[in-house]
């Protein structure tokens, strides 16, 4: 009986220790199925699962019209995670030529212990495609015993290459972005905040070594950077570029530049320069040829400062068009001597016969009807020394010294058009104020922009000052009318049908090389129809070798873009009949009989 009632107790014993263990198994059961289940989902979709950036496409960059300046087009970067890299050097072997790229880089980025090491970045879909079919060739032509020696661990991420479909046609003010997708140069690297867009984000499920197809999903979706429309016409651009470009090469010129604005809203409808660069190829370009000239480059403009000289003096009624001056070939001023550029008798010129010869002592004695005060007050009012607000990067506000540095000999050299810098863009818009009434209106390339949905908005209107009142300016587009007469420095800027008003320019060139003088720097700026101003153009062309005088470098270029300019705009000629102020003494003698 003894041993029958310790059986019985060891039973209970066993039977309540396995009722124990069932307990405890049931409410493990009950806490790994209800209770931590989500825990362990979450778990294990971390380990199968990865996240990773998507690029947002950068917007366009189009002319007036709609043509593509640069657009953003679909790529993808070739990524490994290095860890499972069975055999980096046979994979560089198969994906290299695919690539072309050397099989020791690819292999260099095969090898380690990174999760994330780039291959080749900026693919085509289809080369991503050609590498997908070599590994899975290679992968099936292993046997059983093979099977380890798979090469897994590929992956793609979605992005985006830059295409500049003009080429060079515009790349200094377009400029490109750089490896990384960021603006590096011109309206790229200025607007890239408004260009870029924002990055989004996606999951994926990840197993045997290689992304899960239709796992992706979306976490943050990706939004697309604005569009910038331009007021640049590329068939203008294209005849402006064209034209600079042989004149630059013809002259065996530095550089060359041309502008073309409507002085009415400031709007450029051509940015032209020359040499240029072709931003879908800058792996070898240097600094210098990024560069945006027409802002960045500083000059003395020579002669076609001379109406500003000229506007201040009118406009405070010290001369009048046909004010008579004794023009001497040379003049001592203070303690220099100054001289016309070519060798003359003494004449007697009216204020519209200097200008249209181009005196230099002529200039010097209408400027010394105003002070030095209110004559440096008009070069600012025009914009001299500060910038224009075209917004372009990099922008110079050139240079005017303070007049507190003036010395007995900066009046008569400013006067000229010499002893201050300018920018094209600024030498541009010192015209277009005389075109548009005496009213300045900064320049602009940019005619609005439209958001990833399409919608539209335009350019606020510019801003806009009053420097000179509209009968001055009326005046002085009639004195420049004579400039490209017969009679002037520019006659081959004339256009037949059209009255055509403008002023050239031969300075010479400061050169930051030698801290000296050294070369020339041509121009011609003009507009038309002189009576009724639709457009004006710039030309600027830099060191010329040989001849280098405004009016046979720059009048040329001048006409054969402002031609194309009046016709493809359906400007006709005004037909007004041109009554030219007398250049000279005689001609005033000879008007009063």
């Amino acid at each position: 009986m003894g041993d029958l009632s310790l059986s019985r107790e060891r039973i209970r014993g066993l039977l309540a220790v396995s009722l124990v263990f069932i307990l405890l198994l049931a409410f493990r059961l009950v806490d790994i199925q209800a209770v931590q289940a989500q825990s362990y989902a979450v778990r294990a979709a971390n380990e199968m699962s990865r996240t990773t950036i998507m690029p947002a496409s950068r917007g366009s960059i189009t002319d007036i019209n709609g043509v593509e300046f640069a657009r953003s087009v679909a790529a993808i970067n070739i990524v490994v995670d290095q860890t499972l890299i069975s055999d980096p050097a046979k994979a560089a072997r198969i994906v290299a030529p695919i690539l072309s790229l050397p099989v020791i880089t690819v292999q260099a980025s095969l090898t380690g212990s990174k999760l994330w090491s780039l291959v080749a970045r900026n693919v085509t879909p289809a080369k991503w495609d050609q590498v997908n079919a070599a590994l899975a060739v290679y992968n099936q032509s292993l046997d059983r015993a093979n099977q380890s020696k798979k090469i897994f661990g590929f992956f793609s991420e979605r992005g985006y290459i830059r295409e500049y479909p003009s080429g060079e046609l515009i790349g200094s003010l377009v400029g490109f972005v750089n490896q990384d997708g960021v603006g590096a140069s011109g309206l790229e690297s200025s607007l890239n905040s408004k260009i870029a867009g924002t990055a989004g984000k996606y999951m994926y499920a990840y197993g045997y070594g290689a992304q899960i197809p239709g796992s992706q999903q979306e976490l943050i979706t990706a939004k697309a950077g604005a569009s910038i429309r331009l007021t640049i016409d590329r068939d203008i651009q294209w005849v402006a570029s064209q034209a600079i470009s042989e004149a630059v090469q013809s002259a065996h010129a530095l550089s060359g530049t041309v502008i073309v604005m409507d002085p009415k809203t400031g709007q450029i409808l051509a940015h032209a320069t020359a040499p240029t660069f072709d931003p879908n190829n800058t792996k070898k370009i240097s600094l210098n040829a990024i560069r945006n000239p027409s802002v960045q480059d500083v000059y003395e403009p020579g002669s076609t400062g001379k109406v500003m000289t000229m506007a201040a003096a009118i406009e405070e009624k010290k001369i009048t068009p046909t004010t008579v001056f004794t023009v001497p070939y040379s003049l001592k001023v203070s303690n220099g001597i100054f001289h016309d550029h070519e060798r003359h008798s003494t004449l007697r010129l009216t204020t519209s016969g200097i200008l249209a010869v181009s005196s230099n002592t002529g200039t010097i004695q209408v400027g010394e009807k105003l002070s030095n005060s209110v004559l440096y007050d008009y070069l600012q009012k025009f914009g001299i020394g500060s910038s224009t607000g075209s917004g372009l990067s990099g922008e110079s506000a050139g240079l005017l010294p303070e007049l507190a540095n003036w010395s007995g000999t900066t009046a008569p050299t400013v006067a000229f058009g010499q002893g201050y810098s300018v920018t094209s863009m600024q030498a541009t818009s010192v015209f277009a104020t005389i075109a548009n009434n005496g009213v300045r209106v900064s320049p602009t390339v940019i005619a609005g922009t439209s958001d990833a949905s399409g919608h539209f908005t335009p350019s606020p209107k510019r801003e806009s000052v009053q420097v000179i009142s509209p009968d001055t300016a009326t005046k002085l587009r009639l004195m420049m009318e004579s400039v490209v007469s017969a009679n002037g420095t520019a006659p081959e800027a004339a256009i037949d049908g059209y009255r055509v008003a403008g002023k050239t320019g031969t300075a010479m060139r400061y050169s930051q090389s030698c801290h000296c003088y050294s070369g020339y720097t041509a121009s011609f700026i003009g507009f038309a129809p002189a009576d009724a101003p639709q457009y004006v153009i710039s030309v600027t062309i830099q060191a010329p070798q040989g001849i280098h005088w405004g009016g046979t470098l720059g009048a040329p270029v001048f006409k054969k873009v402002m031609s194309f300019v009046l016709q493809s705009k359906h400007i006709s000629p005004t037909n007004t009949k041109v009554i030219p102020y007398p250049l000279n003494e005689s001609q005033i003698k000879k008007a009063k009989k």
